[in-house]
């Protein structure tokens, strides 16, 4: 038996993956602005940053995520939640980028380090076309930006 072969539809898929994305960032976003940064005091501190760092959450967490699912400024958008996964991996859970989850068996960072290489794989692909950036060759999968 013969499966189909449907015709791939990328533009689509960066779509799903743009919101996707946008939308787990998003919870996190609120959460912080309805919470405060003040416990990231701690974590910033411990590796000797400055406590301003904090507020870059926002950024990353509202800002960027309201971006993605516009399709305005994709690529940048998605560096910004990169920086942002990078920086929670290295502040918060540093300590476990070689454990397994006991409970799962799965990789004890693998949220983290899936959202990162969601927002690296929009950082290179590009959002695609649908969203307020569709005009700008640089937001399209098919460009060489």
């Amino acid at each position: 038996m013969r499966l189909p072969n449907p015709a791939p539809h990328p533009d689509t898929g960066l779509l799903v993956l743009r919101l996707g994305l946008a939308g787990i960032l998003l919870f996190h976003g609120i959460f912080k602005a309805t919470h405060g940064v003040a416990w990231m005091s701690g974590p910033l501190s411990a590796h000797g940053l400055p406590f301003a760092l904090a507020y870059g959450v926002y950024i990353a967490e509202l800002v960027a995520p309201v971006l993605l699912v516009l399709g305005l400024w994709p690529r940048l958008a998605a560096l910004i939640i990169a920086f942002d996964m990078v920086m929670a991996i290295y502040l918060a859970r540093s300590g476990d980028v070689t454990k397994i989850n006991p409970m799962s068996g799965g990789w004890a960072i693998e949220i983290e380090a899936l959202l990162l290489v969601a927002a690296l794989t929009i950082a290179i692909a590009g959002g695609g076309q649908y969203g307020l950036s569709r005009n700008d060759p640089r937001s399209r999968s098919r460009g060489r930006y």
